[in-house]
């Protein structure tokens, strides 16, 4: 995997290519994703919800680290141009604050005719899966 960003073209994508990015899931960065989604769920903002629910701790909203495959995929695979068309997610593990989460897309498929591309995407903290998916995107072609 790489932190290669850029367009990938639809004629040069491969099924195995991958592309990844590494982001630290801080204190600033839940408060920002709260404001901007309007999630303001106090397990995600005050430590006596956190410490209080099943985790015992702050954790970090699904979906902000479910928004990393969108950055991968806007900006690095394809990158510039992509088209999202569809996404799963599972949400396998929380994401306490302070957490280094590795994201990656992987493309699984490719249907040429139809400029469609399936992605499988996960996110990892060290060895532990956290999230997992499934991306489709119309992917960019040349001219």
């Amino acid at each position: 995997m790489t932190d290669t960003t850029g367009t990938v073209y639809l004629e040069d994508l491969a099924v195995g290519q991958s592309r990844s990015l590494t982001k630290v899931i801080d204190d600033a960065t839940v408060r920002a994703f709260a404001e901007v989604s309007e999630d303001r769920n106090p397990i995600h903002l005050e430590d006596a919800a956190g410490e209080a629910s099943i985790f015992g701790q702050r954790i970090a909203h699904g979906m902000l680290v479910g928004s990393l495959f969108s950055a991968l995929l806007g900006e690095r695979l394809p990158g510039h141009g992509t088209i999202y068309l569809g996404q799963s997610l599972r949400f396998l593990a929380p994401v306490p604050l302070g957490s280094e989460v590795v994201a990656s897309v992987t493309v699984a498929e490719i249907v040429p005719e139809k400029k469609r591309v399936k992605l499988e995407c996960e996110a990892r903290i060290g060895d532990t899966l956290v999230v997992v998916g499934e991306a489709t995107v119309l992917a960019p072609v040349r001219g």
